[in-house]
Formats: structure tokens, sequence, C-alpha cells
């Protein structure tokens, strides 16, 4: 998938596929995007994203990485635009889960997309094209 030089917020699924090496398409697609978002300096993630990927890469998903891995990919990814969560979004992610039909989880990625003034999200999660004013999401694996 090429998305065009802007910031682009990338949730959680998209760099757990980025860092697994299953003959899965959605890894190959994921790492180019991953690779594309480094040449271009655009990428952008939240805390919450930096969080359930240790998470999921150490405990619930299928990459079993081990912790000194996942720590590596944390502090290559804090080098991106992190967006922290905090008060004021979690109370804007209330009244966006509410209004648009969306998950808390989702709405708060949303917010924090939204925060960073990004051009696209790339998420399997949201439907591809859906917009939330400026943003719009992408699922490179539509």
């Amino acid at each position: 998938m090429i998305i065009p030089p802007a910031m682009t917020f990338v949730d959680t699924n998209v760099l757990l596929y980025a860092h697994d090496d299953k003959p899965d398409p959605r890894c190959k697609i994921a790492k180019e995007l991953v690779g594309q978002l480094w040449s271009s300096r655009t990428g952008v993630v939240s805390t919450q994203v930096l969080q359930e990927f240790y998470f999921n890469a150490t405990k619930i998903y299928k990459l079993a990485m081990p912790r000194s891995e996942a720590r590596r990919a944390l502090a290559s990814y804090v080098q991106w635009r992190v967006i922290p969560t905090d008060a004021q979004m979690i109370m804007s992610a209330s009244r966006l889960e509410e209004e648009h039909s969306v998950s808390f989880w989702n709405a708060l990625i949303v917010q924090a997309a939204l925060r960073a003034s990004a051009t696209f999200l790339v998420s399997e999660d949201l439907q591809d094209g859906r917009k939330f004013g400026s943003l719009t999401v992408r699922n490179p694996f539509a």
C-alpha cells in the first residue's frame, strides 16, 4: 500500500504484522508500509499503541517476541512522533465512541491521530475510507 507522504498514524495491528515473519501477505504489506513511513519520517503512534504493541508482541500475539526484542522495537518507534494519552483524550474518546459507534479503544486511537493532525490512520480495525474530520482511515490489507 502506498500512502502519500503525509503524517500517518499507525495502529497496533499494523506494527505487529510488520514484526511478524509468517508467510501472510499482511506481514509483507505492513513491513513495506512501516519502511515507507521510516523513509518519509511521517509515522505517528500513541502511548496506547506502544503499550499494546509490547503486551501483544510478548504475550498474546503469536510472535512470542522476547521482551528484549520488543523493547528494541519500542525504542525505535519512540523516535516517531508519540502522542501521549491524557485525561482530555480519554474524555474526547468517550464522546467519539458514543457519537460514531466505535469501540472506546478505537476511539482513543482516532483521537490520538486527530491530535497529531495526521492525514491517515492505518488500521485493519476500522472501515477503510471512513473519515473523522480531516482524518481518513486506510486499511492497508483491504
